[in-house]
């Protein structure tokens, strides 16, 4: 059986730690953003970057309501189930998009990126004070554990991240932490063929869609069988 939150050392404490290190690592590189910076359009068409974070920010913030809320009696979906068809519905999505650009005007630049910083430490410490095994039920009605939930929460933190560097013209400041937590979710805990040689945010941008794979990626890819989540598959 997994380790709760607050039970000790195990799979819960790793990824919260994930969660902190990747949560961290974003307040201390958009620290210095302007509202230019904050303008610049994403690969998350049509979300700008402040849009993006606004985004970023809602998700970080909803296990705070989640563990205020009711535990369910039982887990029905793990972190991989989370990210089904379902979550990408055109109706979810339109609902997700519109959501983070009215978001994104309610505060200016330093206000939302310290309101980040806001959202997870008040989930971070949520979670410290959760008993062991607790349950959350997600917004869209599944029932998941904690752990597993955190999971896709490190995922938002850690592949948007890549997205905001991108759009800021940086250098990725993905953590290893988060690096090991979402590669170990898209691949199924698979080894990925050593013959592709790709580092952690490699892995991630291939996985996700946000490069693409070439002729000979795709070769070693399809002889190795190598398959991995699919958001929205």
């Amino acid at each position: 059986m997994r380790r709760q939150a607050g039970s000790g050392e195990g799979p819960v404490d790793t990824v919260r730690a994930a969660f902190r290190d990747e949560c961290a690592a974003l307040g201390g590189a958009l620290g210095d953003v302007t509202e230019a910076d904050l303008d610049r359009p994403t690969g998350c068409p049509p979300w700008s970057v402040r849009e993006l974070l606004a985004h970023v920010r809602t998700g970080v913030g909803r296990l705070a309501d989640m563990l205020a809320a009711p535990a369910p009696a039982t887990a029905d979906v793990d972190a991989a189930g989370y990210f089904g068809a379902a979550k990408f519905a055109p109706d979810v999505d339109a609902a997700r998009i519109d959501s983070g650009r009215r978001e994104a005007r309610e505060l200016d630049g330093p206000a939302l990126v310290a309101d980040v910083g806001r959202a997870w430490r008040a989930a971070d410490d949520a979670i410290a004070a959760a008993p062991p095994g607790r349950l959350v039920r997600t917004r869209h009605g599944d029932a998941m554990r904690l752990g597993e939930f955190l999971r896709t929460r490190v995922v938002e933190v850690g592949v948007h991240g890549l997205d905001l560097a991108a759009a800021l013209d940086r250098r990725p400041w993905l953590t290893p932490t988060a690096a090991g937590v979402i590669a170990d979710l898209l691949t199924g805990g698979r080894p990925v063929p050593a013959q592709l040689g790709w580092d952690p945010a490699t892995l991630i941008a291939k996985t996700t869609g946000r490069a693409a794979l070439t002729g000979s990626e795709r070769a070693v890819v399809d002889a190795a069988g190598f398959r991995w989540l699919s958001f929205g598959g």
